[in-house]
């Protein structure tokens, strides 16, 4: 429903920016005189923030997820948006090449630095449908946080003009409707605590569970029991908990699958009827555990008698749990109707009058909320719907619904003459306009239903048995009776029908019930209360789908690109090649700044050339670890801090490359918007990535290859650093390195680039390299032949050189980095072989 609510949104908001022009005009307008007087250092710095912080909230509340083993949600997050990103790309290209012009006026304007803006917020969309898809919601403070963030990110580029409001609005719907459609596709995961985690979970509060067993459920199997359902959510599953020591305890737990059942009849409900505050479907479990247990305090203050609270606690991220004192018994419902006397009723009424001398509403006063201890006391239970401060209307609603509920069972003159004992005669007659089926309980409502639908099958065959007695008793007519005594006969027989019905004819239980109160009390109003706002019959359900379907066939625009520049500048070939050469400087500086043992620098140089070489025969991640560490051990470092200090550089230049990619990234997304907002390319790599370290983790056989051989990797990382950090030296140099080594492969790219004349900015130039990069150091041959090239090529591509300027620009760069590297690499390697540094 919300993901149709989400798509119907959409499309009333195209309605609107088709046909309501001025609108949308005098709206930009009014937009674009506010950002003229608003200050740009303010919206500048909290784009800044809200552009980091969109992606940085994201990511912290999947760690937080991640450590309390709740990955399974985290997926669907991820899968959520990458849909919400391709949707995203999907419905841009659309309204750029083929919605009506006035859909483009609205979702796109002429940007500040040039160009059109896009028609939806590049990576709002993917955030929106994350958060959705994780539960973010759910939890407030995470929920503040996030929407704080969006909001003022969407603020900040709607002010600068990069964006417009409808462009906005649309970006929001489809981040919420992707969410949805994919909670909808792939089902929902069994947030059920197990058994396990109940009894762990009483461990915590300080009991010392011996067994768990499951209660009987109160709704019970029937149809009756399903339909009680509706009112609220149920209740939760009830547990009878033994302990070492001491009495047993009645444990209840409240999950999302409960408090979710129901919603849509609880939403019809707070529409059709008035002056009565249904529970909202909204409602968190953090909120659901306040209310019964506030409700439970307030039921033991006010006198009642009702299972005592001891303890509430939440159990694990979808679960909460309420423990009572044990309260040996039957409910209602499983007392047979001889043993209900009127002092059992009365002492119910009895709860009752305390209750609502401190204005306190139950609100489920039926059989299965009822519970009859062994002494014949009798207890309130499930409390959980009640209210506090409760209005005259839910008071009386209370006192006809327990009315009903005994009139069921013992019949309306019993039931009357208890209640007025304990409340009073004025008090029951004050109930009586709400004597009426709207106002009762769903399974009291099914109850009464049932039994109408038996009273009129027992008025129908007292109906036919008479007739046919009847015609039995006066036989046939002749066949020559003329048309006067038929129509005797006719009218004799429906005479004997109606008197039939008449003796039948049974009153239902809640008009035996408004007779008895009138006995008792004669000037009673007895017209019904007006309860229901909107009536099921007078209800038209008019669903008005209005579908604009624009179908403009056109051809696609061809975009004319620069030409390739004949020849290459060999100034800009000599700087690539300078460039090239500096990465095996910097690639020493940073080994050896994690390497607290003095090791000859120009040595390092060398084994670092040599990596050049190997390189050629083996894949670039692996061929380079196995160099170095067979290097330092042959520079005197123990073979244990070799392999540590060769993994503190290997995870130390992970998260500069990815530092490094984000840095670059945002400032090459600044080309679309006014702060330092990541680029769509950035957007999907890291969405990316994200898809295949859940692929990865998902299947054990991976998952359990990839922890060893991390594991080994890394083994003794922790202790290594330990020593360096000891250095801040070392560490600096060894951060340094790897930023200049970094910066030394970008800029011998950006050479390779120009020297075919191609043009494109430094950080773009750095975001190709990375993703190109990574790719060839994950590729399983050597030196990541294949891999590298395809991915720097279509990179620069994507980011706009021509195919042939991007081709040639790679070979070079692959030309200086690897290729021509390989004959020193030899020599190098040979040379140190022969020294036994190798």
């Amino acid at each position: 429903m919300r993901m149709l609510l989400g798509l119907l949104g959409i499309v009333l908001v195209l309605g609107v920016a088709t046909f309501a022009i001025g609108t949308t005009k005098g709206l930009e307008e009014d937009i674009g005189d506010a950002a003229g007087s608003a200050p740009p250092l303010f919206f500048g710095f909290a784009g800044l923030i809200s552009s980091v912080a969109v992606l940085l909230v994201p990511v912290a509340f999947a760690v937080e997820r991640l450590i309390k083993r709740d990955g399974l949600r985290i997926a669907d997050g991820v899968l959520a948006a990458v849909l919400a990103h391709g949707v995203s790309l999907s419905f841009s290209l659309w309204v750029a090449r083929l919605a009506p012009m006035e859909v483009q006026d609205a979702l796109t304007a002429r940007a500040p630095g040039g160009g059109t803006t896009d028609a939806v917020h590049g990576y709002l969309a993917p955030v929106i449908a994350y958060m959705t898809a994780v539960g973010m919601a759910h939890r407030p403070r995470w929920r503040i946080l996030m929407w704080s963030v969006l909001v003022l990110d969407a603020v900040s580029v709607l002010v600068a003009g990069y964006s417009t409001p409808f462009s906005i609005l649309v970006t929001v719907l489809i981040g919420w409707s992707v969410a949805y459609g994919t909670l909808y596709a792939v089902g929902s995961p069994n947030a059920r605590p197990t058994g396990r985690q109940l009894l762990a979970g009483l461990r915590s509060l300080g009991f010392r569970p011996v067994a768990a067993m499951r209660a009987e459920d109160p709704s019970g199997s029937t149809e009756e029991g399903q339909g009680r359902a509706g009112d609220r959510a149920e209740p939760g599953r009830r547990y009878v908990v033994t302990l070492e020591s001491g009495p047993p305890l009645d444990v209840t737990v409240v999950d999302r699958e409960h408090q979710a059942r129901g919603y849509f009849y609880r939403a019809w409900r707070r529409l059709a009827l008035r002056g009565i505050n249904q529970p909202r479907g909204s409602q968190t479990l953090r909120q659901a555990l306040e209310q019964e247990a506030l409700l439970a305090y307030a039921v033991s203050a006010a006198g009642a008698n009702a299972p005592r609270l001891i303890a509430t606690s939440e159990l694990g991220p979808d679960a909460v749990v309420l423990i009572y004192e044990h309260v040996p018994g039957r409910l209602l419902d499983a007392v047979p109707d001889d043993e209900i006397d009127d002092s059992l009723m009365r002492s119910a009424w009895r709860q009752v009058l305390a209750l609502q001398s401190r204005r306190i509403a139950h609100r489920r006063l039926e059989a299965n909320a009822l519970l009859v201890d062994e002494a014949g006391v009798l207890h309130l239970t499930d409390l959980r719907g009640g209210e506090i401060a409760a209005g005259d209307l839910l008071l009386r609603m209370d006192v006809a619904q327990l009315l009903t509920t005994f009139g069921l069972r013992v019949g309306a003159p019993r039931a009357v003459a208890a209640a007025v004992a304990e409340l009073g005669p004025d008090a029951v007659a004050d109930a009586l306009p709400l004597l009426q089926p709207i106002a009762l309980n769903r399974a009291t409502r099914q109850t009464l239903r049932h039994l109408g639908r038996e009273r009129s099958q027992r008025e129908r065959q007292a109906v036919l048995d008479a007739t046919r007695s009847y015609r039995e008793a006066g036989g046939r007519l002749p066949e020559d009776a003329d048309r006067k005594r038929v129509r005797a006969a006719k009218q004799a027989e429906k005479q004997v029908m109606e008197e039939a019905l008449a003796r039948a004819k049974e009153s239902d239980l809640l008009s035996e019930i408004r007779n008895r109160i009138l006995e008792v009390r004669p000037q009673a109003p007895v017209e019904p209360a007006r309860l229901e706002r909107i009536r099921p019959r007078t209800l038209v359900m008019a669903l008005a789908a209005v579908f604009a379907a624009y179908f403009l066939v056109t051809q696609l625009v061809h975009i004319n690109f620069r030409e390739v520049v004949d020849g290459a500048n060999w100034a800009w070939a000599v700087a690539a090649a300078g460039f090239a050469g500096l990465t095996y400087f910097a690639a020493a500086i940073s080994l050896l700044g994690f390497v607290p043992e003095k090791v000859p620098y120009m040595r390092t140089v060398a084994a670092q050339v040599a990596g050049s070489f190997v390189k050629l025969v083996a894949p670039a991640a692996i061929g380079g670890v196995a160099l170095n560490t067979r290097y330092l051990q042959r520079s005197g470092v123990r073979p244990g801090h070799a392999v540590a200090s060769v993994g503190a550089n290997q995870l130390f230049g992970l998260g500069t490359a990815v530092s490094l990619l984000l840095v670059f990234a945002y400032i090459t997304g600044t080309r679309h918007a006014p702060t330092l907002s990541p680029s769509p390319t950035m957007i999907a790599a890291v969405l990316t990535l994200a898809v295949a370290v859940l692929i990865l983790t998902a299947v054990p056989g991976l998952r359990k290859f990839i922890s060893e051989r991390v594991r080994s990797l890394f083994a003794g990382v922790v202790p290594r650093m330990l020593d360096v950090v000891q250095r801040p030296r070392k560490l600096l140099s060894g951060i340094g390195g790897m930023v200049l080594m970094t910066l030394s492969f970008v800029l011998c790219l950006d050479s390779s680039v120009r020297a075919f004349g191609g043009e494109l900015g430094l950080a773009t130039v750095a975001v190709v390299f990375l993703a190109g990069n990574a790719l060839g150091s994950a590729a399983p041959t050597p030196g990541g032949i294949g891999a590298v090239e395809a991915t720097l090529i279509g990179g620069l591509v994507a980011f706009g050189l021509t195919f042939d300027t991007a081709a040639a620009a790679v070979m070079l760069f692959r030309l200086m980095t690897f290729w021509l590297p390989v004959l020193p690499g030899w020599v190098a390697f040979t040379a140190l072989t022969r020294k036994e540094a190798l």
